[in-house]
């Protein structure tokens, strides 16, 4: 049976490999998978092949899967600490500490609650015996944020590369990523900013964290928002969240609704809300 590689937007953890390895992973033309058949392919694709990733601070490991007619990589994370306190020195210290793969697997849910379609599929998969995500692997990285930064781009659209930086900052305080640095987001070819690494997320804290940073909202990701149901995220979530950790979340995003909502009465709806324009 022929073997084709699939080039769709593929995936990344917390354990990057570094970015010579991302540049050489021109993957060939293919057909997007659609949800269904990307889901059904990193839960039940054959492990082929693997490596184990050189940076990060969590075991990781990339793997090449198959189902005898698709072959693609993915990441798997199988990491899940909790600590009462975690200290590693002055510039972090965190009561109440977790990290966890499970966070990556609710990060992807939750954008898709939200309308959200640059956070990469990950789904909860058995691997070596152990509970893990496994999340597709993004083969047409042109840069991290750092590497985008170095270079001064800003796209072929500039105000299309502003408006993904407004939806990581809402996103982020929604799920309160304390781990966002500028290596776990990524720039693919057709400057989609993809999200990437959230198993530091979903902390208890009802408040936010870097409010000030909240200028503007995307228009459907501020409706998803809106919309947004504790019943829903329970039974969406399943047992990826615990009760104070959806209280937290949900706290969260009363608080920023109620900010840009004053904003909005400040400022008026076009100055606070946009529509990301099209590639």
């Amino acid at each position: 049976m022929t073997t084709r590689r699939v080039a769709v937007g593929a995936l990344l953890l917390l354990l990057l490999p570094a970015p010579s390895l991302l540049a050489q992973t021109a993957p060939a033309a293919a057909p997007v998978l659609s949800e269904q058949e990307m889901d059904a392919f990193l839960r039940n694709g054959r492990i082929v092949s693997r490596r184990t990733g050189n940076r990060g601070v969590t075991d990781a490991f990339r793997v090449t899967l198959s189902d005898g007619t698709i072959t693609h990589d993915a990441q798997v994370q199988n990491v899940d600490i909790s600590r009462a306190v975690f200290d590693v020195g002055p510039r972090f210290s965190e009561v109440g500490f977790r990290d966890s793969y499970k966070y990556n697997v609710a990060g992807y849910r939750l954008a898709r609650m939200l309308g959200l379609r640059n956070v990469p599929m990950s789904v909860e998969r058995t691997v070596d015996g152990k509970p893990s995500a496994v999340t597709w692997w993004l083969d047409d990285v042109m840069f991290d944020e750092s590497g985008r930064t170095k270079a001064a781009a800003a796209g072929p659209n500039p105000q299309r590369t502003a408006g993904y930086i407004h939806i990581l900052r809402v996103f982020d305080e929604l799920i309160q990523n304390r781990d966002r640095n500028t290596g776990n987001f990524l720039w693919t070819k057709d400057w989609t900013m993809w999200l990437i690494d959230h198993t530091r997320a979903f902390r208890i804290g009802k408040e936010l964290l870097k409010p000030q940073l909240l200028e503007r909202c995307e228009r459907s990701m501020c409706a998803g928002m809106r919309s947004l149901t504790r019943e829903e995220l329970e039974r969406t979530m399943d047992d990826l969240l615990t009760e104070p950790e959806i209280d937290g979340l949900m706290a969260r995003r009363d608080l920023i609704l109620k900010l840009f909502d004053e904003r909005i009465a400040q400022r008026g709806e076009a100055a606070v809300l946009f529509t990301l324009p099209a590639p």
